[in-house]
């Protein structure tokens, strides 16, 4: 099976399609699976450079700055995709690289798969863009038509795309997580020392500092905690954003902001603090969620999107109605004031994790490629 992957995101920036296509093409390549990766040049000096990859000079995407819109010499990229030979494509972006494989896909008629991310539909009202939505589900719809497959991370997602009469054929491509990486064996004292915490207790959000991640209610719960409760209690604010500078400016002296923190920062993060507070709304997975269970973190969530499906409700932590402060506080105050329902909850979040496997994953997923190349063939033979 030769491979060809187009996405207009890949690491070494920082977002859930990014880390899950590293993680399919660290599979691929451990198995010795041909595959090529067509994404966007990064500023980032980090950036790894391999036959398996080539990259294309690009802007930022305008709602979503961690994702990037390719421009690349058409010319080229057509040499280098013909001369790789796919047999089956994988688009995981509908921009730039991901309409030139759909064009490429359907006038050599290779088999064609997508895979369904982000809802941009769901962050245009929190950029005041509400008018645009009717015609990006209209561009969502004509773009993924000519797909055999379209995967999704969770039924929730699934069934949203349903609803909007979104494709013919909608297939479940859930994530996993490194439970030996992410585990609550990086416990560590120097999280509070580094930070210069006194507090107690360490409630913990990372993930995106932007608007449609909902971090209104994570400060505003916050700062509704008991008097005594608060008094004992720090708010860690880990990741990067367009809100970052502003909020820093604005709680540096109540609330810690880290900033970008890489894969190590985060495991030592998760496994350090007390609760884990998700309230975004917009989520379809949720791997920060997944990654703070499987470091045996009780997770506070929004009980929509993907979330839901990570969380089980009073078990591994609590679900709450999207933007309910009052129920975010008192979710927080419970875990926090009742010693052994923390450690239950925490105990029983790693379990549910445990479940979570890459391997498997991924080993269905190439299993169902094998499936769409052979029905392409069927039908073209």
């Amino acid at each position: 099976m030769r491979i060809a992957i187009f996405s207009d995101t890949y690491v070494p920036e920082v977002n859930g399609v990014a880390r899950t296509l590293k993680r399919l093409a660290d599979y691929l390549t451990e198995r010795e699976i041909d595959y090529k990766l067509f994404v966007p040049e990064t500023l980032e000096s980090t950036a790894p450079k391999t036959p398996t990859i080539e990259r294309f000079r690009s802007i930022p995407f305008m709602l979503y700055r961690e994702c990037r819109l390719a421009f690349p010499n058409i010319v080229q990229l057509k040499q280098s995709v013909e001369a790789f030979n796919p047999n089956i494509i994988h688009v995981a972006t509908p921009f730039n690289l991901g309409l030139f494989a759909h064009h490429f896909g359907k006038k050599h008629h290779i088999p064609m798969v997508a895979s369904y991310h982000t809802h941009f539909d769901d962050y245009l009202s929190y950029y005041h863009l509400d008018f645009l939505d009717k015609w990006l589900w209209k561009y969502m719809k004509w773009f993924h038509r000519p797909f055999e497959k379209v995967y999704v991370p969770s039924e929730s997602t699934k069934a949203k795309l349903a609803f909007h009469d979104f494709h013919s054929n909608i297939d479940i491509w859930g994530r996993g997580v490194d439970q030996n990486f992410f585990t609550p064996q990086k416990r560590s004292t120097l999280i509070k020392k580094n930070y210069g915490i006194t507090e107690k207790n360490i409630i913990l959000y990372a993930g995106r500092i932007a608007p449609e991640k909902d971090i209104e209610t994570v400060i505003k719960t916050y700062f509704n905690l008991p008097k005594s409760l608060f008094k004992n209690t720090h708010l860690i604010m880990a990741g990067d954003g367009p809100l970052l500078s502003e909020l820093k400016e604005k709680y540096y002296k109540e609330i810690t902001f880290t900033g970008f923190a890489n894969s190590d920062q985060l495991a030592e993060l998760y496994a350090s603090a007390d609760i884990f507070m998700f309230p975004s709304a917009t989520e379809t997975f949720g791997n920060v969620v997944l990654e703070a269970l499987s470091s045996g973190l009780p997770v506070i969530g929004a009980d929509k999107g993907g979330t839901k499906h990570l969380v089980s409700d009073r078990r591994t932590g609590y679900l709450c109605s999207p933007g309910d402060v009052a129920s975010f506080t008192k979710a927080c105050t419970e875990i926090l004031t009742n010693t052994n329902l923390k450690a239950y909850m925490g105990r029983q979040a790693r379990i549910q994790a445990m479940a979570y496997s890459w391997e498997d994953i991924f080993t269905k997923l190439m299993a169902s490629y094998s499936i769409v190349v052979e029905q392409k063939r069927k039908a073209t033979a």
